[in-house]
């Protein structure tokens, strides 16, 4: 008598366990998709992977673009003004130049403050110049660049080698890493192409070296 109870309470547990896995979904149903489904999705999510992927990269250069164009604009915004600015400091060295020497060596006071205020003025717009990044060219002794120099004329100078920059005719100038105006030079000729060669070579295995 005592187990009867017992065991009517076990079958209605079975029972209702029994209903409610009848009632529950199954899972596998549920969640089940065809094949061509699930590839869709797949497909669909590689598309949009790809997508952003690309537009992060398209970002990323458009940063550095801008970044890149910002420090162009800031180092060269003065280049047409600095260029009109030294072809009034050729006027000024013309002006000098056109002063007699005899005339500057008798001391005459009003010649002499005028030479000097004239080079004064030179000095200082080649000093504002140079604090926006405006530097003149050295070709002196230098091998002919054709990125820097203007070859005006040749010199016969055995004593230098070939393609040497011997004499200026007018000052070059750069402006950052970009030339502003080439400077107008003379090139020896006629020196020892040896020396000349080995320069070049030397050059060009530097340039290997760094690259």
């Amino acid at each position: 008598m005592t187990d009867e109870p017992k065991k009517n309470g076990i079958d209605e547990e079975n029972t209702q366990k029994q209903t409610e896995a009848e009632q529950k979904p199954d899972a596998a149903e549920g969640w089940s998709q065809p094949p061509e489904a699930l590839e869709a999705l797949v497909a669909e999510r590689d598309e949009l992977k790809d997508k952003y992927l690309r537009l992060a990269a398209e970002m990323d250069n458009l940063r550095r673009r801008t970044a890149r164009d910002v420090k162009d604009a800031r180092s060269y915004s003065v280049s047409n003004f600095a260029r009109d600015m030294l072809a009034v400091s050729d006027n000024l060295r013309r002006a000098l130049d056109a002063i007699p020497a005899e005339a500057r060596e008798a001391g005459e006071t009003g010649l002499k403050a005028l030479a000097e205020g004239v080079e004064m003025t030179e000095r200082a717009m080649l000093s504002a110049l140079e604090r926006h990044g405006v530097t003149k060219l050295s070709p002196i002794g230098q091998k002919f660049d054709p990125h820097f120099h203007q070859a005006m004329f040749e010199v016969q100078n055995p004593d230098v080698p070939n393609n040497t920059v011997t004499e200026v005719v007018q000052e070059g100038y750069v402006i950052g890493d970009r030339v502003l105006r080439p400077a107008m030079v003379g090139v020896a000729k006629g020196g020892p192409k040896q020396a000349a060669e080995a320069s070049a070579e030397a050059e060009s295995q530097a340039e290997d070296a760094e690259q």
